[in-house]
């Protein structure tokens, strides 16, 4: 038995499903329902996006899949699913947690990331602006791919009143380092101010929550959004394009 949030659910032959989960304790797994969109014995109608559910899994007889045989409505959505703005922040979420995958190491911190972002575009008043791009942050951090953000990653000097993020190379520049090093060798660069970083830094340290929902200046909104977008891409190899996420 285990908790999990459906991320995804697909249909095959009549009355058939198959589902992405996020499950607290094993990370993402895909099953198989059969008979999931008929049975009101076994799944009480709670295959959903989003919800939250206590499942009862089994290996299939010649290993080779996973038979989701019960489920149990625990939490889920209720306004939210009548918002098309909240709900596609919350695919775009959703839908890079899948294609980034989550082992069962970071399987608990990824799930109590997910739940908490269900509650605050539920139930939240504001909404971070950059909201799709904190949650990658924040979900790559989870997965131990965090970039730190408070250092300089050549002198170990603390960032100034602005910095530089080399992308390919994951790392902060203080401007005396960026100075000394040829332009050809940090082209793919983000200039960043010390109001942004502490944001990306508050981020990567906190749940949904407690991420800062005042408005930056929309440069500074427009450089955090590319250096996450910029690691994400480089470091991680997945990029969001025509509505899905790629690998490139």
């Amino acid at each position: 038995m285990d908790e999990a949030v459906v991320l995804r659910i697909g249909h095959f032959r009549e009355s058939d499903l198959w589902l992405r989960l996020l499950c607290r304790g094993r990370g993402a797994l895909t099953l198989f329902a059969f008979g999931g969109s008929r049975s009101r014995r076994r799944f009480c109608g709670c295959l959903d996006v989003f919800n939250t559910l206590h499942c009862r899994v089994k290996v299939s007889g010649r290993g080779d899949f996973l038979n989701l045989e019960e489920a149990v409505l625990l939490r889920g959505p209720r306004d939210l699913r009548h918002d098309w703005r909240r709900m596609g922040l919350a695919a775009n979420c959703l839908r890079f947690l899948e294609a980034l995958g989550v082992d069962e190491e970071a399987a608990g911190e990824s799930f109590a990331l997910l739940e908490e972002l269900r509650d605050v575009l539920e139930h939240g008043r504001e909404l971070p602006h950059l909201l799709p791009l904190f949650f990658r942050l924040r979900l790559a951090g989870a997965l131990g791919f965090a970039p730190n953000l408070g250092q300089c990653g050549v002198c170990g000097a603390e960032a100034g009143a602005s910095a530089v993020f080399v992308v390919d190379e994951g790392r902060l520049l203080c401007r005396s380092c960026r100075a000394r090093r040829p332009l050809a060798e940090t082209r793919y660069c983000v200039e960043i101010s010390r109001r942004g970083l502490d944001v990306l830094r508050a981020v990567q340290q906190t749940f949904p929550s407690a991420w800062p929902v005042e408005a930056l200046a929309a440069s500074e909104r427009r450089a955090c959004a590319r250096l996450i977008d910029g690691f994400v891409q480089y470091h991680l190899g997945l990029a969001w394009e025509n509505g899905s996420f790629r690998r490139v």
